[in-house]
């Protein structure tokens, strides 16, 4: 791959936000040369490197209710290197989606003799495991974890975490191009690789969202949700450095990975606040801008935005989904101690505007759910082993690498 060097970047404390990567060449060849580079303004990386990064990679797929041709065809754009988890949050009644799914999933791994582990993030067995675990934050009144994209999230890096995993990247489950989901991928391992360390963040910006305008297929930049949450993201940011910026690009960024310890240290927000939260969560725990238990600014946090060249065409789930996605996003920034009065008020304007909030009503705050890193692995990892040996594809059952 061929990568061009971030011309800038922003500073708050100890995070580095890079400013939109451009892949110049998605296959550099097996011999790229990545020595002598540091003066490059566009990298070559090798082949053989980012399927290196990929081996220690785990790909996230949360799903509800998908179609099963479109999980099939995610799971076939990731590359065979990298283990794959899905977290299904689909109904079990009256059709049963999940037995379905994994039907599918098993026809697909005889053809591919790839690993994939499958679960079900409302099995008791799971919920049992994280109070066991001593985590019963994420669990709701039956015992079970709570229905919603970011549980399924977190279930999923601590299996990736379990399986002795280095970095976990998530795809979003209805994408139609198989060939776009390797892109990302493929971007994840250039982020890492190019960025090293244990606190490294890679976000995908999409190159476009084509749609049907007056008959004609239009590829537009920015979707709805995105251009509201990058706005109020770097109008934050701009308040803490004094300085305006743009740099934030990926506030929604479905697409994005994080190495483990990374992932295993930060605070999750449930919902669609979920991917902009990991940006506040960031800036309030690293930024220096309140005393946090992560005081030491030498504990450098990057994250690193790369444009995708694939197109991102999914699945269309209407205006309601939008406005959701929307409110959530913003609520995480509008309720974060970050969030100066002025901003607040913009934020309450826009959404008025936008028909996203009526009179007489309020932002609601988003449900956060404390990191993970003090959660009792081992205690997890033997309340789900049974499962993990269930994987389609596996080979007999082995000892979870819990460190």
């Amino acid at each position: 791959m061929r990568i061009e060097v971030p011309r800038e970047f922003e500073r708050l404390g100890a995070v580095r936000i890079y400013g939109l990567q451009k892949i110049y060449e998605l296959d550099a060849g097996a011999e790229a040369e990545m020595s002598d580079q540091n003066d490059a303004v566009v990298r070559s990386l090798p082949a053989e490197a980012l399927y290196g990064v990929q081996r220690e990679m785990a790909i996230v797929v949360p799903v509800k209710s998908e179609r099963l041709k479109l999980i099939e065809g995610v799971l076939v754009g990731i590359p065979n290197s990298c283990l794959v988890i899905v977290v299904s949050n689909s109904p079990r009644e009256p059709v049963d989606r999940f037995f379905l799914e994994q039907e599918s999933i098993a026809n697909f791994c005889r053809f591919t003799r790839k690993q994939v582990l499958i679960v079900h993030q409302r099995d008791p067995v799971i919920g049992a495991a994280f109070a066991a675990a001593g985590y019963p934050d994420l669990l709701d009144d039956t015992g079970c974890v709570r229905p919603g994209k970011a549980e399924g999230m977190m279930i999923g890096t601590l299996l990736a975490r379990m399986m002795g995993k280095r970095t976990v990247g998530f795809v979003d489950s209805d994408n139609y191009f198989p060939g776009a989901v390797n892109e990302y991928i493929r971007e994840y391992a250039a982020g890492f690789l190019i960025n090293g360390g244990e606190h490294t963040l890679v976000r995908i910006s999409w190159h476009s969202k084509p749609k049907i305008v007056e008959q004609s297929l239009y590829f537009a930049k920015w979707g709805r949700s995105s251009r509201h949450c990058n706005r109020a993201l770097n109008r934050l940011l701009s308040h803490h450095t004094g300085f305006e910026t743009d740099i934030v690009k990926t506030g929604n960024a479905g697409e994005h990975a994080l190495t483990l310890d990374l992932a295993m240290s930060i605070r999750y927000a449930a919902g669609y606040a979920v991917e902009p939260y990991h940006f506040i969560d960031l800036l309030e725990q690293y930024g220096g801008v309140f005393p946090t238990e992560h005081g030491d600014m030498r504990r450098m946090v990057r994250i690193c935005q790369i444009e995708s060249r694939n197109p991102h065409l999914h699945a269309d789930k209407g205006d309601d989904h939008v406005a959701a996605m929307i409110r959530g996003s913003l609520a995480t920034i509008y309720h974060s101690r970050l969030c100066p009065p002025s901003l607040q008020e913009e934020i309450d304007s826009e959404l008025r505007q936008g028909g996203y909030l009526q009179d007489g009503e309020t932002l609601a705050p988003v449900r956060t759910y404390p990191s993970m890193e003090h959660l009792d692995l081992g205690k997890f990892a033997a309340g789900v082993q049974a499962l993990v040996d269930r994987r389609v594809g596996a080979p007999p059952p082995m000892a979870l690498l819990v460190p």
